[in-house]
Order: structure tokens, then sequence, then C-alpha cells
């Protein structure tokens, strides 16, 4: 593979801290690759500068050398099937356009921290502009391809069922010195510019507003972009009045599906209230010119209503997006879908882009241009048929879906058929 389908610019000026408080060189790394148990390399070893300037050089070294990362697949599976990447994000982000890679990349205002970078083994002078802050686990819902990393719920309800030993420990965030600590490293950066954040529940964590409330009374907020995901489940008049301090904000709103499929994967949502909260974040975004999407995270339970979400989205002129193709649960993958079934979804999700045309045009990288909503949702909805049909064949994973619902259903008191009744069939073969 060539260097410029391989190169990324992300290791320049972005990092992530997870729940945990271990730092990771990327919020897109591959979720296989085990850092996040590498307390060598925490907030409570290692300040960010730190991590950032030295610790993240081979992995400076290894892009400039034309060297595939390991953590980086995700990406790259994403563009083989026509889908934004994180790659692709970031390096628009400092100027540089893949399909016009080696004329960018010379223009590129980071072209000097490039060229530093390679006579200097990847080291960097540069800070963190970028971040991605996991505040931990605090959360009222339990979506069911979620994880005990990311839901309390989840946590306490896998715990009663036997399906984990212990829940996690507490977030880095909630350590009162340890988020202090924090603060004042973002305080110190240099051109700190945006902070996306991610939960749990973001909007009731209490580390989000403190952070928040922080840049706020230090005078910053003028000049950061926050982005931050809410799962149509509560609102906060406080952390909107934060929010509107703050240079812009990127909001994200989760949902799978505009029908009551939405109620059993998304639990314990319920559909009329997720549609009131959708409509109310989205008049606060158009109000206040935020930047908004839809995010999903389309699963084997969810796809065939996929198209539902897009029409909201065409509707209103919202992106939609989600920030790849799911790896893990793996019996939740679309793969799982037999053929049939996957056709089924293939044909509704045809019939929608068949009614709804866009000019044709190059693939749209800033998804986050309203001016290009329309075609973004076009495009994404097209990486999904594309997905539909190429994906391998993980029908075999069936009988562990069916496995995994049936427990959760113990606790839950709902039954999968009420929401999909057409895989009654189905998945009465595989054992339910």
């Amino acid at each position: 593979m060539t260097f410029e389908k391989l190169f990324c610019s992300s290791p320049w000026f972005h990092m992530r801290i997870t729940n945990s408080g271990t730092y990771e060189y990327c919020r897109w790394m591959n979720k296989s690759i085990p850092t996040r148990v590498n307390f060598a390399h925490s907030i409570q070893t290692e300040s960010p500068k730190s991590y950032f300037q030295q610790t993240m050089a081979p992995i400076r070294k290894a892009l400039l050398d034309g060297l595939t990362v390991p953590g980086c697949s995700d990406c790259l599976t994403m563009e083989q099937h026509g889908k934004i990447s994180g790659r692709q994000r970031q390096l628009l982000k400092v100027g540089i356009m893949t399909e016009y890679f080696e004329p960018s990349m010379a223009s590129s205002p980071l072209l000097s921290d490039f060229d530093y970078s390679v006579d200097n083994h990847g080291h960097t002078l540069r800070t963190v502009t970028d971040w991605q802050i996991d505040l931990g686990n605090y959360c009222n819902g339990a979506c069911i391809f979620c994880n005990p990393e990311s839901s309390s719920r989840l946590a306490t309800e896998f715990k009663q069922l036997g399906l984990v030993d212990t829940v996690p420990p507490p977030a880095w965030c909630d350590d009162p010195i340890l988020l202090q600590q924090f603060i004042e490293d973002l305080k110190l950066s240099d051109n700190l510019q945006y902070l996306h954040f991610l939960g749990g529940e973001t909007v009731i964590t209490p580390g989000f507003k403190k952070i928040l409330s922080a840049l706020v009374e230090a005078d910053l907020a003028r000049n950061i972009t926050i982005g931050f995901t809410t799962n149509l489940t509560v609102w906060s008049d406080s952390v909107v009045d934060l929010l509107k301090e703050f240079k812009q904000v990127n909001l994200g709103m989760s949902v799978e599906t505009l029908t009551r499929v939405n109620d059993y994967v998304r639990y314990p949502s319920e559909l009329e209230k997720t549609r009131q909260l959708l409509d109310r974040w989205r008049i606060l975004g158009e109000q206040q010119q935020w930047l908004i999407q839809l995010r999903i995270t389309p699963t084997c339970l969810t796809v065939h209503d996929l198209s539902t979400v897009y029409e909201y989205a065409w509707q209103h002129h919202i992106a939609v997006e989600s920030c790849n193709f799911l790896e893990n649960p793996a019996f939740l993958r679309i793969g799982v879908l037999p053929l049939p079934q996957r056709q089924a979804a293939c044909t509704r999700l045809s019939n929608w882009l068949a009614d709804h045309s866009v000019t044709e045009q190059d693939q749209i990288v800033n998804t986050r241009d309203p001016n290009q909503a329309r075609a973004q949702i076009y495009q994404d909805a097209q990486s999904y048929l594309n997905y539909l049909t190429t994906a391998p064949d993980e029908s075999t994973k069936l009988p562990a879906l069916i496995t995994y619902l049936k427990r959760l259903e113990v606790s839950r008191n709902n039954n999968i058929l009420t929401y999909i009744p057409e895989y009654e069939e189905l998945f009465r073969s595989a054992g339910y």
C-alpha cells in the first residue's frame, strides 16, 4: 500500500485519554490494541505533553516511513467500503486532501512539523490541540451493543447476570486531584482548539460540567470547540448554558432507528421521548448555529430500519455518522444476518437511495459541512449498502446472538420478537 494511503496527520495534534486514565494515540484506533490497560502511560504516571511528544514518537516515525500501524486498521477498512475514515478527517484538518495528496501536503501548515519529526525519529515540539476525553461510564442507558466500560447501568446488569465478575473501577475524572491536574494541563496548552467528550452519557457526567466550567472561568471557551454526544434521554439547562459560552459545539445525537426497535437496542429508551428530545436538541442546535449530527451504530438488529434515521436527517438537513463499522460484540455485526435478511435490508436501503437523489460529486470528507448535509447522508447510506453487499458472512454467530439476547431479556422483561416480528422464523431456528 502506498504512503499516501497510510499516512495520517493525527499524531501531530491529537490524542485520547480513556476512562481509566491511560493515553492512546488516536480516538479511532482499533480497540483490540491493548493500550487501555497499559498504565505505564497514563495520567497517573505521565503528563500528556510527555506522552504526546515522546511516547508517541514511534507512531509518527512509522507513518513517516510508510509503514502500516496496527491500530489504524479500522480506518483502512472504512475507506475500502467508501466510508469516510478518521484518517481522512484528520488529514483535512491540516489541509491535506487524499485526492490531491502530494500538493496539499506540501502546502499543509504542519509541513515543517512533519519535517522536524523526520529528522528527530518521530519526536515533535507541538502540544495537543485536539483531544478526545473519555469521562467514564456514568450512564442511564444500557444499549445492547455497548459494554460495561461505557455504561454503569450495563455494568451493574452484567454483574447481576453473571456476564462479568466485576464492574469497572471509577474513572480517572472521579479523582478530584487528577481532574484538576488535567484541567491545568488544558489551560497551559498552546492553541487548544477542540475537545471531544465521551461517556457514558456525557450530559449527566459530573466531570463534563466541571471541565466546561473551568474553561469558561479561565476565559478560554471563546476559542474552543466542544464535541459531545447525547443518548436522547436527558436534558440539562445548566449544561446548555455552559455550552453557549464556547466558540462552537459539535452536537451528536445517538439514535439507531425511529421505530420501536430503537427502544430495544437502546434500552430503556422510549420512542416518544426519544423523538421529543431529538427535536428539542435539534432546534437548540439550529438556534445556536451548532454543527449537529445523528450518530448511529448499525447492527444486525437495526440495519433494516436504518432508512428511518436517514429520512429524518434528510428532512432536517442533518448529517448522519457512525465512527466505524461495528466490530464488537461480534455477534451483532451486520454480517450475522443470513443472505435473505441481508438482501431484504439491501432492498429497503436501495429503495430509499432511489427516492433521494443528489448531484454527483466527489467523496465528501468534511462530513460536518452543513451545506453538504444531504449529499453526506446519501454517501453514508451508500456506504452501508456497500457493506451489506460485501461484508463477510458471519451467520454462524447467530446462536451466540440469541443466547445473549435471551439473557438480557430475563432482567429487562422484553422480547425481541415484539420489535422485529419478521425475524421470528430466523430467530426460532437459531434457538430463540
